[in-house]
């Protein structure tokens, strides 16, 4: 015998946790949303980056990333933006 049986198939504790399991952990955690709001709020007020990033990206979603490349037949091109450039698009915000 060749074992094929064995081979293959879920792996014990793969796959999504029962929606019991994914209701019980909302239910412990719903106690800290007010908590939370605060916490996200006062660090977006205190201009913490990730906090602004954070609000922006649930409020209006993620930006669809896009890439300015090139074939020169040497390989890709691309473009990035410089610290100073992002700093001047957060700022127009």
């Amino acid at each position: 015998m060749d074992g094929r049986k064995n081979n293959g198939g879920a792996r014990k504790g793969a796959g999504r946790k029962p929606k019991n399991d994914e209701q019980e952990l909302l239910e412990k955690l719903s106690k800290y949303s007010d908590t939370a709001h605060e916490k996200l709020k006062d660090a977006v007020e205190d201009g913490e980056q990730w906090a602004i990033k954070m609000y922006f990206e649930y409020f209006y979603g993620k930006p669809n990333q896009t890439i300015n490349h090139k074939n020169n037949g040497e390989g890709f091109e691309t473009t990035t933006l410089t610290k100073e450039q992002q700093d001047k698009l957060i700022d127009k915000l």
